[in-house]
């Protein structure tokens, strides 16, 4: 299904991904830059967890996108935000994280929530993946018919 796709919709597939990386890329300083600080070096799957996600997200965005023979719903879901935050909270500096610092304090902050932070990003991308799948089933299962607007059609 996402091969038949038109440019249109792999435009927004691409934006939205590019979109995602610089979102929580640069704020958890997965991007080095001058804005942000990070206390704590990024672990070896932060980046492949953010790159796994930008994609998943892009693609979820692009089925929002209306082509004639799909429908799309009027907002995301819950597991499409869900999972695209427990990535940002998976990729963050653990004592960078405001409810975590204060839950647990800066030594807790590493012994406690660092461990669980690859959990968070692989909860986070099944979740995408989980909401990707939806979006493209319901693009099989309930295609609109292409049909020409007639004073008949309109009054339905």
């Amino acid at each position: 299904m996402i091969g038949t796709w038109p440019g249109r919709r792999w435009a927004v597939a691409i934006g939205a991904a590019i979109l995602t990386v610089l979102v929580v890329g640069v704020p958890t300083v997965l991007i080095p830059n001058p804005w942000f600080g990070r206390t704590v070096p990024p672990t070896w799957w932060a980046l492949p967890a953010l790159l796994v996600t930008a994609a998943l997200s892009g693609l979820v965005t692009a089925t929002y996108v209306g082509s004639p023979a799909t429908t799309a719903a009027p907002s995301p879901t819950r597991s499409e935000l869900v999972g695209g935050f427990l990535t940002y909270l998976a990729v963050g500096c653990p004592v960078c994280n405001k409810v975590a610092l204060l839950a647990l304090g800066s030594a807790g902050a590493v012994q406690w929530f660092a461990p669980v932070q690859p959990v968070l990003a692989l909860a986070g991308i099944v979740l995408l993946g989980y909401a990707l799948r939806r979006r493209l089933a319901g693009e099989r299962s309930c295609p609109l018919p292409s049909v020409p607007a007639t004073p008949e059609t309109a009054r339905r």
